[in-house]
């Protein structure tokens, strides 16, 4: 077991005065069990022990006493000064806030086109040193003290798993496919608000494996016709065929509509194992990252309400496909009984799609065009803007019960 630098600093604080004070041969003893104990290197370990707790005279009433415990702190000049920062700040907003590993890869591309529509104004040094120089672990860093006064708090209880592929097929007519784009997985969230009476909204969300492309529709209730009707809107917005669909053993999916659409359309069909949620863990991600953050956890159930969501719905698929980017997991080192991810670089779906030898010509033209006019800082007003409107609902709601209930 490794032991952390606090646990090695106090056990040389420890050794040193015996190792000092015994002979040669005790000396080579002590140290190899310190050495053992540390992983220092010999000649370092031996420094450590010789020098910790040493007295050096300065004159007769000032003395110094040596304490590898303490730490001398460095003066230097901050490489990212204030003008960075602030930069950098406004960038990390405008991308909801996401974490160095995700944001870095994207900076090259989106500096460039937050100056082109005016979002952002920095200098010349400050735009180089944004795009060419700053590490994930320095984004994370820098942006400390900003991400403590934005702590997001209500997480879903939702938690990602590996997808397992001992499911129970409806109907097959080709071989479900992790990497090709068009087999997705698909999922209803619920906007009860904690309230499960009556009749309220629910989110159809549908995330392509392969590429992470995520769409979402409110519907009025969880009908199977409602939801059949969504699903075939959603199929219309996908920027490449939709040719697999993976569901949970909901009656909302699992009905003759919906059978008989696959079987006629030649889409495969198949549904995840009972009770076992972490069967479809794609589309149970986008469950909090994209639906829970965007309309939250109160109850909707008014066609207003709906309005509003499917409004806000139509401007976050362009935010989150284009400008969202997300690592995906590409495999898993031993180390004894640690388990260590490996993920791959942060990209967005849009990238992913463009990326793929699966996807037409043509497809990718349109999504190339589509893109070339989008300002991620606008598609964020308009989101808030429309968030803004969905909670003004939900409050003139609850002002009216109390009136009726009074």
């Amino acid at each position: 077991m490794r032991l952390t630098m606090q646990e090695r600093k106090k056990l040389t604080a420890v050794m040193a005065p015996e190792y000092q004070r015994a002979r040669k041969k005790e000396n080579g003893r002590i140290l190899d069990q310190f050495i053992t104990a540390t992983r220092y290197t010999r000649r370092y370990a031996a420094h450590a022990l010789k020098t910790h707790g040493k007295k050096v005279w300065v004159d007769s009433s000032t003395v110094i006493v040596a304490d590898v415990r303490k730490r001398k702190d460095r003066k230097k000049e901050r490489h990212y000064d204030g003008p960075v920062i602030a930069a950098l700040g406004q960038v990390w907003k405008i991308m909801d806030f996401i974490c160095g590993k995700r944001l870095a890869p994207i900076l090259k591309e989106l500096i460039p086109r937050l100056i082109r529509f005016g979002e952002l104004k920095v200098s010349e040094e400050v735009r180089s040193k944004l795009i060419k120089k700053m590490s994930p672990a320095t984004i994370d860093r820098v942006l400390a003290p900003e991400r403590k006064k934005y702590q997001i708090k209500g997480r879903s209880n939702t938690k990602p798993g590996t997808m397992l592929k001992s499911m129970i097929p409806v109907r097959t007519f080709s071989e479900w496919s992790d990497k090709k784009p068009g087999f997705a997985e698909i999922d209803l969230v619920g906007h009860e608000g904690g309230d499960g009476s009556g009749e309220f909204l629910y989110t159809l969300d549908i995330t392509d494996v392969a590429t992470g492309w995520t769409e979402t529709q409110a519907v009025r209730n969880k009908a199977r016709q409602w939801v059949f009707e969504a699903l075939k809107d959603i199929r219309e917005r996908l920027p490449f065929p939709l040719l697999g669909i993976d569901s949970d053993n909901g009656g909302e999916f699992i009905n003759d509509h919906l059978f008989n659409y696959c079987r006629d359309e030649k889409i495969t069909f198949t549904r995840a194992r009972s009770y076992r949620k972490n069967d479809n863990c794609f589309v149970e991600q986008k469950n909090y990252s994209v639906v829970r953050r965007a309309v939250g956890y109160a109850r909707y159930d008014t066609p207003e309400q709906q309005a509003v969501i499917n409004a806000l719905y139509m401007e976050l698929r362009l935010y989150t496909n284009f400008f969202q980017p997300s690592m995906k997991r590409i495999g898993t080192i031993k180390d004894g009984s640690k388990r260590i991810k490996k993920y791959d670089k942060a990209l967005t779906p849009y990238r992913r799609v463009m990326g793929s030898k699966d996807v037409s010509v043509s497809d990718k033209a349109r999504l190339k065009a589509l893109y070339r006019n989008l300002n991620p800082a606008e598609l964020k007003r308009r989101i808030t803007k429309l968030q803004q409107n969905l909670l003004r609902l939900c409050s003139q709601k609850q002002i009216g019960r109390k009136r009726a209930a009074a």
